[in-house]
């Protein structure tokens, strides 16, 4: 049976834009070739790194703690946990990250936060989504680590919500961006020691009533771009849990591995 003319010619349009999509970024090619997010050099693609830059990138790949993703220097051929997470368990489950929080990964973090380089997010997004595949699997919604409206207003947009929603775009796991409020403006975190932080961040994030009833029962992936001692992971996923949260996992782009 011949295909019904309203199909063949849909499937035709659909053709044609994709063709012309392709030669348009082709033409863009041309006109702008592709070059590294990082140094600027020419790549064979756009939104990626060089090869002199991704090898400068320190990767964190197993062996890790299971729950703070913190490398071992040392495979002993089975999950662990680290002292720190022995220690001093974190409020949230478990958390991952793409790199270490130096070099490479530290200039890319600071263009994004602070050079308005909005198109970064895309490619440090698509990276977070692959580190962190095993936490996706499980997670019903993904939330970012929210601004304070003055702090939001000030710098014009949260770069955690931008990885969010290139993270949900890669992973097809919706993103919902008003299941957590920040309604304590705080101090900056730079420069405080882990108590000063923890200290810092109370009362700092708030689940909004009207957000309780699609939170509940549900699996958060928290998304941050930096995680350093683990204060704000923690104070958000505590929030997320006392308003409903069945379990929350962080995801960020890079995390300082030396304790501050």
């Amino acid at each position: 049976m011949s295909e019904p003319l309203g199909a063949l010619q849909t499937r035709w349009r659909s053709r044609l834009r994709r063709g012309e999509r392709e030669a348009w970024q082709a033409a863009l090619g041309l006109l702008y070739p592709p070059t590294c997010i990082a140094c600027q050099a020419a790549t064979g693609e756009p939104h990626a790194l060089c090869a002199e830059c991704w090898s400068q990138i320190r990767f964190i790949e197993r062996p890790f703690c299971e729950r703070l993703g913190t490398p071992f220097a040392v495979d002993l051929g089975q999950p662990l946990l680290s002292p720190a997470a022995i220690a001093d368990p974190p409020v949230f489950q478990r958390a991952r990250a793409v790199a270490e929080y130096d070099g490479t990964a530290s200039l890319l973090v600071h263009r994004l936060k602070y050079n308005d380089r909005l198109e970064l997010a895309r490619a440090l997004g698509g990276m977070m989504t692959r580190a962190g595949a095993e936490l996706l699997q499980g997670s019903d919604v993904i939330v970012p680590v929210p601004l304070h409206r003055w702090r939001l207003w000030w710098r014009r947009f949260n770069q955690a919500m931008a990885l969010a929603g290139a993270v949900a775009t890669e992973s097809g796991v919706p993103c919902d961006p008003f299941l957590l409020a920040r309604v304590k403006r705080t101090r900056r975190q730079v420069g405080l020691t882990k108590a000063q932080r923890q200290e810092n961040l109370q009362g700092a994030f708030r689940v909004p009533v009207e957000a309780k009833a699609r939170l509940k029962g549900r699996h958060v992936l928290l998304v941050d771009d930096v995680l350093t001692t683990g204060s704000t992971a923690n104070a958000a996923a505590r929030a997320l849990l006392r308003g409903g949260a069945a379990k929350v996992d962080i995801l960020a782009f890079a995390r300082v591995v030396k304790e501050l």
